[in-house]
């Protein structure tokens, strides 16, 4: 176990699966206080009863504006002062834009951008009064190769990687650091709507990483000393030609 993360206070948004779940167990395992941000109830308390009293949930629908905008006092009363937030949280939708659902990517573009960038208004308050604080970023490899088969969800990286990159520059100043983990494809729910085939195919060729290894990564990006900052940190299988 490493020192950086003992007696820290972190939230991870999309908590209850996937990136966000290998995530706040990789921060757990290091000594710190973990924030399981998710909507799904049920799921969270369960898992929280399992991960043991440094993990707490915070049910909260990042879709709902009045919500993200209380989340910090909320970690704050149930956790204590925030030092690390992982906006981890987010959705896909892949296919044709000729042929995609508008509504489908109406939804996908708020929780993406500006759900995301919502949280991270939330919090940098309480981390430029106490000049020091980290955000990271769940961004893709979409978020700097435009990928042909998902402009949509490639775009909302893009906008999610510009944001991330200007709002860095301010906040450094305060202590500060902001970066983003893009990996290539994961083993997560957001693949479900992934045609069979290329599931199979991608599953057979080891172009697909678990979460967990989204996980390590991040947890190197947050021990470096405080005067290095991972800005972008892009995983991906080996066997992807990017």
């Amino acid at each position: 176990m490493s020192e950086e993360l003992q007696g820290k206070v972190a939230a991870v948004t999309g908590a209850a699966s996937g990136i966000g779940l290998a995530c706040a167990k990789a921060m757990l395992s290091e000594g710190a206080t973990v924030v399981l941000i998710d909507r799904a109830e049920d799921r969270l308390t369960a898992l929280c009863e399992e991960l043991g009293p440094n993990a707490k949930p915070l049910v909260l629908d990042l879709m709902d504006g009045a919500q993200v905008d209380g989340m910090a006092d909320e970690i704050g009363r149930i956790a204590g002062p925030l030092d690390i937030l992982h906006a981890n949280a987010g959705a896909y939708v892949g296919g044709a834009a000729s042929e995609g659902d508008p509504d489908q990517w109406d939804r996908m573009l708020h929780l993406n951008i500006n759900a995301a960038f919502r949280c991270v208004r939330a919090v940098l308050p309480g981390m430029i009064e106490r000049k020091t604080g980290d955000v990271i970023f769940t961004s893709s490899v979409a978020g700097v190769i435009p990928v042909v088969w998902e402009p949509v969800y490639t775009a909302s990286k893009f906008a999610v990687q510009a944001f991330l990159h200007a709002t860095r520059r301010q906040v450094s100043q305060h202590g500060i650091r902001m970066g983003a983990v893009l990996p290539g494809p994961v083993v997560t729910a957001l693949l479900d709507d992934w045609p069979k085939a290329k599931m199979e195919e991608a599953l057979a060729n080891g172009s697909l990483m678990q979460p967990e290894e989204v996980a390590h990564a991040v947890l190197f990006m947050l021990t470096r000393p405080r005067g290095v900052v991972i800005r972008d940190l892009v995983i991906l299988p080996n066997s992807v030609d990017l």
